[in-house]
Order: C-alpha cells, then sequence, then structure tokens
C-alpha cells in the first residue's frame, strides 16, 4: 500500500470564497512622472544592475530609479 503525500500548499478543510481586492489592470498602469538625466555611474555598478534586472526580468534602469526613490523617501 503507497504512503499518501500531502502537499503543504493544499488547504485543510472548508474552501472559503473571498471577494477580488486586486485593482483593474487599467490603474496597474500609470505612467511615472519621470525627468531625463544624464548620469556617469561606474561600470561594475550599471554590469550589477544589468545582472540583477535580467534575473528578475524587469529594466536595469527602473532598478535604478527605484533605488534613488527609496533612498529620498526614507531621507525626507
Amino acid at each position: 500500500m503507497k504512503k499518501l503525500k500531502l502537499d503543504q500548499d493544499m488547504p485543510i478543510g472548508e474552501l472559503k470564497k473571498i471577494e477580488d481586492f486586486l485593482p483593474p489592470p487599467n490603474q496597474l498602469a500609470i505612467p511615472e512622472e519621470t525627468v531625463l538625466v544624464t548620469l556617469r555611474l561606474s561600470e561594475s555598478s550599471v554590469n550589477f544592475f544589468k545582472r540583477q534586472a535580467s534575473k528578475h526580468r524587469t529594466k536595469y534602469q527602473k532598478m535604478i530609479r527605484s533605488l534613488v526613490d527609496k533612498y529620498v523617501r526614507y531621507y525626507t
């Protein structure tokens, strides 16, 4: 007789339907107000962000912008 394996991700007990709480797609695609700047960064920093962006399937410039934004929020 085979031993039954339980999937740890499966719910246990009675299931309960919850209301949809996610915003519609048009609210997710809010354009950001950005300003074009020229900035010189070290090659190693840019390569780091490019590798990480590729790994996480995003754009490296967006990652850098997010980092700068978080820095500004922390110090304001």
